[in-house]
């Protein structure tokens, strides 16, 4: 039984370690707190309405570790209840590596990040597979992405924690960069034109 929810990562031993780094007396303070999320908060859910994309930790029955990225349209990390989030598992390469770890081994996590305002979320927990739920897969489905879907991922939350933002370089999807671009590509079309209006009255 732990005593708070962040030790699902706080261990004995990285409790040890933050005692001799010196970091340990602010984290039991946080500890005393409050301590870690243990369901789905608005800010959470806010934050996974936005992301279209994810990286989903598993380990195997001998605890090798294994990250895959997951994607799909934006909000497609859904919120199922407050202590659970699914997805739609799309057909991929058929190595079926995260399947055959969470049939070992349940425990997971997720990592959430969002490159353009440098946030980034930290979720233990433990993930199931469901292959024949209708409306489940319903539910978690987005008839507008392409994706075909196989089955769903289910995530039962343990904890969560939002990450400082130090060191995240700041990225941009594709949608996010493509209104600037056009924009942009506007301008010089009206730029040119002028330019060459007046090219054509020189001449005259």
């Amino acid at each position: 039984m732990r005593s708070f929810s962040s030790d699902v990562a706080f261990t004995p031993t990285v409790k040890d370690i933050q005692t001799k780094k010196g970091s340990r007396s602010s984290y039991a303070r946080m500890e005393s707190g409050g301590s870690w999320e243990t369901t789905v908060t608005q800010e959470l859910e806010a934050f996974l309405a936005e992301l279209d994309m994810f990286y989903l930790g598993t380990a195997n029955a001998e605890g090798q570790p294994y990250i895959q990225y997951r994607g799909g349209s934006p909000g497609f990390l859904k919120v199922v209840d407050e202590k659970t989030l699914g997805f739609a598992d799309f057909g991929g390469n058929r190595q079926y590596i995260t399947l055959g770890n969470l049939s070992d081994n349940p425990k997971a996590f997720i990592f959430l990040m969002d490159y353009a305002l440098s946030r980034r979320i930290k979720l233990w927990g433990r993930a199931s597979v469901v292959e024949d739920d209708p409306a489940l897969l319903d539910r978690l489905h987005d008839p507008s992405y392409p994706g075909k879907v196989e089955r769903a991922i289910l995530f039962e939350i343990e904890a969560w924690d939002v990450n400082c933002p130090q060191h995240i370089h700041t990225r941009f999807s594709q949608k996010q960069v493509a209104p600037v671009i056009e924009q942009l590509q506007g301008r010089i079309a009206e730029l040119e034109a002028k330019l060459k209006a007046l090219e054509t009255k020189e001449k005259k």
